[in-house]
């Protein structure tokens, strides 16, 4: 091990799972599939599904409504507060007595159960992030009896928090707008299951991963893991292997492991020992150097190239297990080093060797319900990894492919990594493999959020089998590029968001060095030293070490990451944006479209101010903050008709969404290659937050099912490779030109000027031979807008908008994007334009051809609960026809679609 943390970064996929071929080998058999549940008292008794968990077994059976109906997750607080118990029975598929080692091994329990079969106590959970073995080797009969009876969530939060008699570990409770429970940060659980300012109250109960029984003699393999490094001075690639495996054989065992990946032409063999207990085997397989090695790539920047791996140890004991994987190769290193011209430290990712511009967004869990979450497996992902999906795929996707659809998304709009949050779960081995497999990085919080947490022994050591166990399980995915300890809990002690007395303070400091440094470090550099590790978000990076791992401000933007949020000021106003060096959390709400709140609601909740749509807001005063920044702008909706007007709401909320975050990105995105007064080198923007995990007014650019709202449009255009942006500064235009591209290129920039009231530009410039510089942002034009006005003749900063993109050979284009010259309900000579719309089917895909009588801006297509996504959407229309292609995640039809289809432009709203 320590030879290999010489290595530069670098990380190695292994997907698959062991096989046995020959006799002897272990006998494997699941458990899954239905179980008997019932409640405390015996009242209720029903049959429910594992993996699952008891909220969605009461909805299967027809006991309980939609829990994300209406007013439910308060309606349905009694079930988190019941005690249940899942039990089965079943027959022992073997002959026990060959055994040595009979094990019932859980990968997910959700979360503080006792575990018994036949009415013998094996032990007790309390951590749904860890993985539970229980010896039954001496308890197995031929046929058993196995129950897990689980204790209420919230129920043990309280008493672990009264048991903490020495000081208090705050924050108690949520805020009081978020309905939630209390003391989510004395259990090892999903902690947005307390609640969040995005989410529900829903304190599961379950079995929520694989729970099986495994025997075996001699020696059985536990993990297996792959982690790669580049020796720069040998030039050649070497591959670490670790397998850990459990020996209950008395006495050593010999054997051979042999790695063979025919593709590179590399085969050795290595003779091993494993001793008695728990251990593992490392082995250092180097890459044949006459082999081209091709590198795993983020989304955008090259192929996602894996090779086939075979591993098999024949080991004395007679029986061989042979585990297939998938080989990546890839560096990373966080580049943490003095900038020229500023004080503080870069923050940025170098992968390969080359700095990559970290694109994309947030991701929280998908469901209240995991097992609703759900992933089966490989088989249309070749015939669908394309938009135009093959029809036999269509209905899968939707049905059984959640997570592929949202991650798709993120990779369609252009995003090449997303952070999994610290207040949610580690995602499922699926989530990993979709990300290695489209490129999408992956910055990994460990599960610690927005509170301060217990350092007892018996806590500490729950969390050191918690993080040993999630990063010998993730750490072959070269998908994730960086450990970070927690989400905002360096801020939360620094900015003393719990009024903690200082005199208080230094015990608050203690514990968070103490669960971050001393315990979850310590493993993670232990167990994996190919990728970087930070002990928080946002934080000052090496400053923040150099400060004792607790900064004065971790919101300095001459270090590491920051987050920033904005409600009051305009944000159209670049300047009140962080000139950061990387952006890891930014954001606004909109609500999710009229389709999908309607499935949730009933017709007296269809109004902004209605009970139903002040309950869905959990954030205090955000449908009021929505309304203030769309007021900077925008009129506000006036109809008589109350539903015209809710709709119109959402659809302002959403325009103005888009419109901000568009804004903030495009700002550090053009940050991104200049040091101003001492800031800037921003090389990150991933804005809060990708998905949604219910029905809701939210963060979110993707609603809950998966559509795009119009923010996911908009950055399918703000993250795009090649981005012409425009700002002002003191009555000066500047157009930078935004490269994500790997070389140079020489442009045509096209500016265009219209009035709001014509079709027809009242001028265009073409400016030839930009040169648009490789993985940079360079200025490529500049005009005061009193000289751009009054070149192009009647035209004032009211009446006119302009628009522009960058043009190349071969088919080399940018989006076409816009800059408004003043708020939209000051613009003179917009009119209400007369839309049509046609629509015809090419093969699997909807080519909708639009046409307007007047510009209009913000056009939205919505085609209601019709599942899929269109090519474009929100645009700012200046030409009479436009083509836009519509992608079906389920099977629909022309008829379908044309009566569905709804369009909207701003001055539809009245």
């Amino acid at each position: 091990m320590g030879r290999a943390a010489l290595l530069p970064l670098l990380l190695v996929a292994a997907a698959g799972r062991a096989g046995v071929s020959a006799a002897g080998g272990p006998e494997v058999r699941s458990l899954r599939g239905s179980w008997w549940l019932a409640n405390g008292n015996g009242s209720v008794v029903l049959r429910g599904e594992v993996p699952g968990c008891v909220h969605t077994a009461l909805h299967r059976r027809g006991l309980i409504q939609d829990p994300y109906y209406r007013f439910n997750d308060v309606t349905y607080r009694w079930i988190s507060l019941d005690n249940w118990t899942y039990s089965r029975t079943f027959k022992t598929p073997f002959d026990d007595r060959k055994w040595q080692k009979v094990n019932l091994v859980f990968e997910g329990v959700d979360t503080v159960a006792q575990i018994l079969i036949n009415n013998i106590t094996l032990g007790r959970t309390d951590n749904m992030f860890n993985r539970y073995s229980f010896d039954i080797t001496s308890v197995i009969k031929e046929v058993n009896f196995v129950e897990v009876r689980f204790f209420s969530a919230v129920s043990y939060a309280a008493e672990q928090s009264r048991c903490h008699k020495a000081y208090s570990i705050p924050p108690a409770c949520p805020p009081p707008v978020q309905k939630g429970e209390c003391h989510a940060n004395f259990i090892r659980k999903e902690q947005c299951s307390f609640s969040w300012d995005w989410g529900p109250s829903f304190p599961t109960q379950g079995i929520w991963k694989d729970v099986r029984i495994e025997a075996y003699n001699h020696y059985h393999l536990i993990y297996f893991s792959l982690t790669s490094f580049f020796e720069k001075s040998a030039q050649q690639w070497s591959l670490e292997i670790e397998s850990i495996f459990d020996v209950v054989s008395s006495k050593p065992i010999a054997g051979l492991v042999t790695v063979n990946i025919p593709k590179l032409q590399t085969q050795q063999t290595f003779s091993v020992k494993l001793q008695p207990g728990e251990g593992s085997v490392v082995l250092l397989v180097n890459i044949n150097k006459s082999s081209t090695v091709e590198a795993w790539w983020p989304n955008g920047h090259g192929k996602q190239t894996g090779y086939n791996m075979t591993t098999t140890f024949i080991m004395e004991a007679g029986y061989q297990i042979e585990k297939s994987s998938k080989a990546y190769f890839r560096t990373v290193e966080l580049v943490q080093e003095p900038i020229p011209g500023s004080p503080g430290l870069s923050f940025y990712f170098r992968i390969n060797g080359r700095p990559i511009f970290i694109k994309g967004s947030n991701w929280i869990p998908a469901d209240s319900f995991q097992d609703r979450v759900t992933y089966d497996t490989h088989k249309c992902i070749v015939a669908c990894f394309s938009p135009l999906f093959h029809k036999t795929c269509i209905n899968f996707l939707f049905v059984f492919d959640r997570l592929w659809l949202l991650l798709k998304s993120a990779a369609d709009a252009n995003m090449n990594a997303l952070r999994v949050w610290g207040g949610g779960v580690y995602e499922q081995d699926e989530f990993y493999d979709i990300c290695d497999e489209i490129g999408i990085m992956i910055w990994q919080d460990f599960m610690f959020a927005c509170a301060l947490y217990p350092t007892d022994q018996y806590y500490l050591e729950s969390v050191r089998a918690e993080v040993s166990h999630q990063v010998r399980r993730l750490k072959s995915h070269p998908s994730i590029i960086l450990w970070s300890g927690n989400n905002e809990n360096e801020a939360a002690i620094a900015s003393n968001w719990f009024s903690i007395p200082y005199a208080d303070r230094e015990v608050y400091i203690k514990d968070y060095v103490m669960l971050y440094v001393k315990n979850i470090r310590e493993i993670v550099l232990t167990e994996d030293k190919s990728r970087p590790f930070i002990a928080s978000s946002p934080t000052n990076g090496l400053e923040s070490v150099k400060e004792g791992w607790l900064s004065q401000n971790p919101y300095d933007t001459h270090y590491g990451d920051t987050h920033f949020y904005d409600y009051s000021n305009d944000c159209w106003n670049w300047t009140v944006y962080p000139k950061t060096r990387f952006a890891s959390e930014y954001g606004f709400q909109s609500w999710p479209s009229f389709s999908t709140i309607e499935k949730v609601s009933s017709t007296e909740d269809w109004s902004y101010t209605s009970n139903f749509s002040l309950h869905r807001q959990h954030h205090e005063n955000g449908n009021d903050q929505m309304l203030q920044q769309i007021g900077h702008h925008f009129k506000l909706p006036q109809s008589t008709d109350p539903i015209k007007k809710f709709k119109d709401m959402i659809y302002l909320t959403q325009v103005m969404q888009a419109q901000c975050i568009k804004t903030e990105t495009e700002f550090y995105r053009f940050s991104q290659s200049e040091i101003i007064r001492g800031e800037g080198h921003t090389m990150g923007a991933l804005y809060w937050q990708l998905n949604d995990i219910w029905q809701a007014p939210s963060w979110a650019s993707l609603e809950y099912g998966g559509k795009w709202k119009l923010l996911h449009y908009f950055a399918q255009n703000f993250l795009a490779p090649l981005l012409p942006v425009a700002y002002e500064d003191k009555g000066v235009l500047y157009i930078y030109g935004v490269s994500d591209l790997h070389a140079d290129h020489k442009l045509t920039l096209r500016v265009i000027v219209h009035t709001w009231s014509s079709l027809e530009p009242v001028c265009t410039l073409a400016k030839e031979g930009v040169t648009v510089k490789a993985q940079s942002a360079v200025p490529i034009y500049k005009e005061s807008i009193d000289d751009l006005l009054e070149r192009c003749r009647n035209c004032t900063r009211k009446s006119c908008v302009i628009t522009f993109c960058l043009v190349g050979e071969g088919g080399l284009q940018s989006p076409t994007n816009h800059h408004f010259l003043s708020s939209l309900k000051d613009a003179v000579g917009l009119e209400k334009s007369h839309f049509s719309a046609s629509v015809s089917q090419q093969d699997d895909i909807y080519i909708f051809v639009l046409q307007t009588t007047a510009i209009a801006p913000f056009v939205s297509l919505d085609v209601g609960n019709i599942k899929g996504r269109f090519s474009d959407n929100g645009f700012l229309m200046t030409e009479q026809k436009k083509v836009v292609v519509f992608y079906p995640w389920e099977p629909t039809g022309v008829e379908e679609l044309e009566k569905s289809l709804t369009l909207t432009s701003l001055v539809d709203v009245v």
